[in-house]
């Protein structure tokens, strides 16, 4: 070895009287090509005792033999959260991933809408997670998603409020995704202004002043949604929006969660490995509709409310009529979420966005959801 506190040019040198006496014992079918060759193969090696000084021969072991190609691979078995698959037996006639975007031009920019939406959060005894997905048929056509998706804290401490709003826009309009963004921006204004009342509301588990208070905001969304349409020249029933909201206090001791909206889409509750679908169909009578006064026509969708106790291991499921009609229209789709979420700890982000992301031949309408998970 080179002795302490020479200069590199002396101990290079003594590398290299090292090397070419080892090139003479061993032969030149034995040795590295070159000098930086045989630094890279006798120098980075740990043995049992530490570091392998670099002057020790360097024994590469040999490679091991590779196995003969089978005509047909094995198959692993797939981890609990894959990707972007499918279920059924028959292909998909859209691509797994998006393809083209939507055309927009400089006075539109600001009301361009991303493919996917995805947030989430933890307070009291639950954990949210919320995402928003364009369905196949908009990628393959560039068009915008139709959903949207708020997630909303109003308030501190036990007194917080979380709202989330999923708002679809109505089909085959080229306005849809802002009217469903104006759905969710608009409700969610009404809720900041009163979440004070409605948080003390829910606590004191009073039903039915938050039922009417509820309506009342919803129906101030939807008469928004008709004066913004007058100033945009639409037809009312163009420029609109399905809406199903969720309240859920941040309050440990409070386990009440409260749902209301307007319009297709659907509420379930994952409990001991089964299904509930929840969605409250039938109006109750007297109520005045959101968007009508009393005397008035009423509108072909019903204000819903429902309110519910959860209880330690439940999955409350939002979701918009792009993910409610397959989780009731195909059996394997609820299965298989239900063995994926009946997990000890929710799905992180990115395997929430997978899990409602999982495809169904005939249904390719956006999705969205927000699965909240009971602790």
């Amino acid at each position: 070895m080179s002795q302490q506190g020479e200069s590199p040019a002396a101990e290079d040198a003594w590398w290299r009287r090292l090397y070419d006496e080892k090139a003479r014992d061993t032969g030149p079918g034995d040795t590295a090509d070159t000098l930086d060759d045989r630094f890279d193969s006798a120098s980075g090696a740990v043995g049992p005792d530490g570091p392998v000084p670099p002057d020790r021969d360097a024994v590469t072991p040999p490679e091991p033999p590779r196995p003969a190609k089978s005509a047909a691979p094995t198959r692993a078995e797939p981890p609990p959260h894959r990707g972007f698959g499918q279920l059924g037996d028959r292909p998909s006639r859209y691509d797994a991933e998006p393809t083209a975007l939507p055309a927009t031009g400089p006075e539109q920019l600001d009301e361009l809408v991303p493919d996917t939406a995805l947030d989430g959060a933890r307070y009291g005894t639950y954990t949210l997670r919320a995402a928003s997905v364009r369905g196949d048929a908009a990628r393959s056509r560039g068009e915008p998603r139709r959903d949207a998706l708020l997630t909303a804290r109003f308030g501190d401490d036990e007194e917080a409020l979380v709202l989330v709003a999923v708002a679809t826009g109505a089909r085959s309009t080229g306005a849809a995704h802002r009217a469903a963004a104006d759905a969710c921006r608009w409700i969610g204004t009404a809720v900041a202004r009163s979440h004070a009342r409605l948080s003390d509301d829910i606590r004191a588990g009073r039903r039915q002043d938050l039922k009417s208070g509820l309506n009342r905001l919803t129906d101030r969304t939807y008469g928004r949604l008709r004066a913004r349409a007058a100033e945009l020249g639409e037809e009312p029933e163009r420029y609109t929006a399905s809406l199903r909201c969720l309240l859920l206090p941040a309050d440990p001791d409070c386990r009440t969660r409260v749902f209301f909206g307007v319009g297709a889409g659907g509420l379930f509750r994952l409990r001991d490995g089964v299904w509930q679908d929840l969605d409250p169909r039938t109006p109750p009578s007297g109520e005045t509709p959101p968007g009508g006064a009393p005397g008035a026509e009423p509108p072909a969708e019903p204000f819903r409310f429902r309110g519910s106790v959860a209880r330690s291991g439940d999955v409350l499921l939002l979701c918009s009529p792009g993910l409610a009609a397959p989780l009731r229209g195909e059996p394997a789709l609820a299965k298989e979420l239900a063995a994926r979420w009946e997990a000890p700890a929710p799905p992180g982000l990115a395997a929430f966005l997978t899990d409602t992301g999982l495809r169904v031949q005939g249904y390719s309408d956006d999705r969205t959801g927000a699965g909240v998970w009971e602790a």
